[in-house]
Order: structure tokens, then C-alpha cells, then sequence
């Protein structure tokens, strides 16, 4: 299909002129192609090995979460320069999504976790500048064996902090680096709390705050949104895709 027209449909159904986000995430069309999207690679991060990776698939259009702007105006020099050369020598376009991606209602990082944990969802969590960031709901689990499901999902082991009962009941999730959130999951009385990755501070927070904190790894829990993103796009287009994993264990 034309690339116009699918950078059209992912604007309207991930709303990104609407949810705010950081101004180095420029969300949407980051890099142009010559015109035509026939196949989809979809990966977290826009770096060097996943261009590569992309390039070698066949795809003209690689969808990933975090762009290539996050170092902000900076030269087209040193590896900025090496992206930008790789992909458009290969016209493959480059479209991402960030806080668009992380909260979308159904296939968003955080609500995908949520559901894969067997989580039902009750509400909304956090807040950017009005925008709720992530969501909670009721799930009836023992400590130990949300941690076991974790790991099974994220294929590594997650950290926890024990600051909460024992039996859970209420789970809040916000994928990748949202540990600043702990004191929201703590003022809607939740039991325990999931996210990628905390401050030192946060196990404090969460030991003497009486919440379970669950640090599942910022690049584990955010592999969710892009692969259910390109799974949608199948669905309504008919476009083949692959996705590129490059984790960093962090």
C-alpha cells in the first residue's frame, strides 16, 4: 500500500498528534521512503543493528517504539549518519511511536502486558500531561507466581521488591522506565506495581510504601506494543511483517 496512506491510518489509530509526549520522541513518519510499503519489520528501538536487520528482511518500513531522534538536534555525523545512509540507500521508511504506543487502549504495551499477565482491567494509571500513562486491575495471584509468569513472559527474571502483601489482588503495569509512577500505584491502593526499570530510591519507596514492586526490564516489557501494532496491521491490510529483537537486558 502507499505509504501516505498507511502513515494516515497509524496517525488517526494511535492518535499522535494527540498524546502528549517528550519532544525527542517526534512521533510519527520519521524517515521517508520512495512511496510503497510491501512488507513490515517491527523492532523496539531504531538503532544500527535493527536497520540492518530490517534492510536484510526485505521490508520497507520499520516500526519501532523508541525513534532515532532521542539524542535531540543533533549533526547528521557518526552514527546518525551511518542510520540515516543505511535505510534511505535502502528506502526503507522509518514511522514510530512512543507514549502513542505505550498507552494505546488496545494494542499499547502496557494493556497487552496486562492481559498476557491475565490481568482484567479496571482503570487507568498515572498521568503526562493528562494523559494516563498505564492501567491496573484486578488479578488474584500470589507474590511468587506473578514473578514466575513474568519471567515466563519476558524470558528473564525479574526483580522484586517485597514491599507489599503477600496475595495479591490489585496489579498496576507501565512498561519501560516508569518507577517514578510507584506513588501513583500507591496512592490508587494497589498491591503490587509493574514496570521495566526503577531508581535506586524506588526499593525504598516500595519497601516502606507497602507496595510490591515488579522490574521486569525496560526493553522485556515494551516488546508487546509494536509486534500487536503489526499483528493489527496484517489484519487490516494484509501486510506481511517480522519482528526484529535486540535485546539490551536492561
Amino acid at each position: 500500500m502507499r505509504l501516505t496512506e498507511l502513515t494516515a491510518y497509524l496517525d488517526q489509530y494511535l492518535r499522535v498528534r494527540e498524546v502528549p509526549d517528550y519532544a525527542q520522541a517526534l512521533n510519527g513518519l520519521q524517515v521517508e521512503n520512495s512511496g510503497e510499503v510491501t512488507r513490515v519489520a517491527v523492532a523496539v528501538d531504531a538503532v544500527q543493528a535493527t536497520i540492518e536487520r530490517a534492510v536484510e528482511s526485505g521490508a520497507n518500513l520499520l516500526l519501532v517504539h523508541h525513534g532515532l531522534f532521542w539524542d535531540g538536534n543533533q549533526p547528521v555525523t557518526g552514527r546518525r549518519y551511518r542510520r540515516l545512509r543505511a535505510l534511505l540507500d535502502a528506502d526503507v521508511a522509518v514511522y514510530s511511536a512512543h507514549l502513542p504506543l505505550d498507552v494505546h487502549p488496545e494494542v499499547g504495551n502496557n494493556v497487552v502486558l496486562a492481559r498476557a499477565l491475565g490481568m482484567e482491567v479496571a482503570g487507568t494509571l498515572g498521568d503526562y500531561k493528562g494523559e494516563p500513562l498505564g492501567v491496573w486491575g484486578e488479578l488474584e495471584i500470589r507474590r511468587e507466581a506473578l514473578a514466575a509468569r513474568l519471567d515466563e513472559l519476558l524470558g528473564s527474571r525479574v526483580r522484586v521488591v517485597c514491599g507489599g502483601p503477600e496475595r495479591l489482588r490489585r496489579v498496576g503495569v507501565i512498561t519501560g522506565g516508569a518507577g517514578s509512577e510507584l506513588a501513583a500505584a500507591r496512592q490508587l491502593g494497589l498491591d503490587a506495581f509493574v514496570t521495566g526499570e526503577g531508581s535506586h530510591h524506588h526499593y525504598f519507596d516500595a519497601e516502606e510504601g507497602g507496595i510490591n514492586l515488579f522490574l521486569g526490564g525496560h526493553y522485556a516489557t515494551e516488546v508487546w506494543g509494536v509486534r500487536s501494532l503489526a499483528q493489527h496491521l496484517e489484519t487490516h491490510f494484509g501486510l506481511p511483517w517480522s519482528f526484529i529483537d535486540h535485546p539490551t537486558g536492561l
